[in-house]
């Protein structure tokens, strides 16, 4: 099966932004006299979207977390962050290279559990925005990361794209697994086999052992290479 395009994971495959995700939710919940661990965050809540952290540690907590605090949570916790992102660089070396060259070859989405504006403003600010041509972000979808959707979405949305740049040699079919997913976490990993996609897992976030489910898993997005990419279309792989 030729390769059709390939969707980017956000936070943890190109921006190295988990970090400074963990540090502005325990900002914001503190005033509510809760605790966010580094291990609870990366165990539990890394997979979600700010909507979901949030229900999840209130949960967790016993906290009767209202509608009106939730909605003012992710209004503040969004505006931090991107205030503290555009301080510096966040995308992970080798990153931006990365998008380029896979760019040239195929079209590209990405597909996260980030607020779009977080999204778009690191792009921007790498100069990368015109390289994607979908975004999949936090709400877009009816539900999130490990569930299948965000996938499906953003195969929805690229599939004219790989359609129009095939030829009669590539012709592109019905089925999801012409389409890679770049994932580092086992909720995403488990999203976008769901949705019958390719995986490759990078090993920014999590050690490669536990990744072990995608397809492939290399260290690095550095070590993401289009001949990589190709040669997984082309296996006939099942998970």
């Amino acid at each position: 099966m030729p390769l059709a395009g390939v969707i980017f994971d956000f936070d943890g495959v190109l921006a190295n932004s988990e970090p400074l995700h963990l540090r502005v939710y325990r900002e914001v919940l503190a005033p509510h006299g809760v605790e966010l661990a580094a291990t609870d965050y990366y165990n539990r809540y890394l997979g979600f979207d700010d909507l979901g952290v949030f229900r999840a540690v209130a949960e967790d907590s016993g906290w009767e977390l209202s509608e009106e605090t939730l909605v003012e949570l992710i209004r503040v916790k969004g505006e931090r962050f991107d205030a503290l992102a555009g301080q510096g660089e966040t995308l992970f070396p080798g990153a931006a290279d990365c998008v380029r060259r896979l760019a040239a070859e195929v079209p590209i989405a990405i597909a996260s559990g980030a607020l779009r504006p977080e999204i778009e403003a690191m792009l921007a600010t790498a100069g990368l925005s015109h390289h994607f041509k979908a975004i999949v972000a936090s709400g877009d979808t009816p539900c999130s990361k490990p569930s299948p959707d965000p996938y499906m979405r953003a195969v929805e949305l690229l599939r004219p794209f790989a359609a129009a740049a095939a030829t009669a040699a590539t012709t592109i079919d019905d089925s999801n697994n012409c389409f890679v997913a770049i994932e580092d976490s086992i909720w995403g990993i488990e999203s976008a086999l769901a949705a019958g996609l390719r995986c490759i897992g990078v090993a920014h976030t999590y050690p490669a052992e536990q990744l072990r489910i995608a397809h492939v898993v290399v260290p690095t997005i550095s070590d993401v290479e289009v001949d990589t990419v190709r040669r997984l279309c082309e296996q006939d792989v099942t998970r």
